[in-house]
C-alpha cells in the first residue's frame, strides 16, 4: 500500500487547512485510515481515524476543530483542520490499517500555524 499526502502549509493562527490522503497499490481491506502528527521534540500522536464503517476518533486537542472523512470507493480521506492554533504545528502523517493487522505509513506532509 502506497499512501500520498497532501494540503500542508503555512497559515495563521485561526485560519484553515485541508490534508488529503490517497492510498493506491494493494489497497483492498483497508479497514481504517488516518492522520498522526509529530511536533519538533514530541512524541508521534494520533489527530483522527476513521474506520472504513464509519466510525470517527479524534485527539481531545482537535475535537470540534478538526473533521475526517473518508471515500471507501476512492481509499482517500480528507481532514479539514479549523481555528488551528500555533500548538497544531507538526508534521502530520497519514496512515492506513489493512485487514486491522497491518499498518502503512505516508511521507509527512507540514503544516506550519504562525502566531
Amino acid at each position: 500500500v502506497q499512501l500520498q499526502a497532501s494540503g500542508g502549509g503555512l497559515v495563521q493562527a485561526g485560519g484553515s487547512l485541508r490534508l488529503s490522503c490517497a492510498a493506491s497499490g494493494s489497497s483492498s481491506s483497508i479497514t481504517a485510515m488516518g492522520w498522526y502528527r509529530q511536533a519538533p521534540g514530541e512524541q508521534r500522536e494520533l489527530v483522527a481515524r476513521i474506520a472504513s464503517g464509519g466510525t470517527t476518533k479524534y485527539a481531545d486537542s482537535v475535537r470540534g476543530r478538526f473533521a475526517i472523512s473518508g471515500d471507501n470507493s476512492k481509499n482517500t480521506i480528507s481532514l479539514q483542520m479549523n481555528s488551528l492554533k500555533p500548538e497544531d504545528t507538526a508534521v502530520y502523517y497519514c496512515y492506513a490499517v489493512k485487514a486491522s493487522v497491518t499498518t502503512y505509513w505516508g511521507q509527512g506532509t507540514l503544516v506550519t500555524v504562525s502566531s
